[in-house]
């Protein structure tokens, strides 16, 4: 493995708040991972590329819309074609638990709903990439 785990970061949709997604972000760097934040307004296609060309471990999307099912679904089938199964999605942001066991069906296996502490994500990431 790399000596760091990289991690792309972004905000799919038209949803402009991301003070969440730059917390998690800072906190990420802070414990040591490297992380690529493409920032607002992104597009699922605009995502899955970039992953791709950065060769990331670690694809990271924050949705405070209530679109994340859409999103993630098209996500999914799009980091699929680029043959990105490989690597850990997580998914954060205002989601219902009726909404997580979907995520996670999807291949969204971290689910980090609002309030999520900064240590379960990082502890989560370097689980799953152990």
């Amino acid at each position: 493995m790399k000596n760091k785990i990289k991690i792309l970061m972004a905000k799919p949709g038209l949803d402009g708040h991301d003070v969440g997604a730059k917390v998690v972000v800072q906190g990420l760097k802070a414990a040591g991972f490297e992380v690529i934040y493409l920032g607002l307004r992104q597009t699922p296609e605009r995502i899955a590329e970039a992953a791709k060309e950065h060769n990331v471990d670690v694809i990271g999307i924050s949705v405070l819309s209530g679109a994340h099912l859409t999103i993630c679904n098209k996500l999914r089938n799009l980091l699929s074609a680029k043959g990105l199964n490989d690597k850990f999605w997580m998914v954060g942001g205002n989601i219902p638990l009726a909404d997580r066991d979907k995520l996670r069906d999807l291949g969204f296996d971290g689910v980090f709903p609002t309030g999520t502490l900064l240590d379960e994500i990082s502890n989560t990431i370097r689980e799953k990439l152990q």
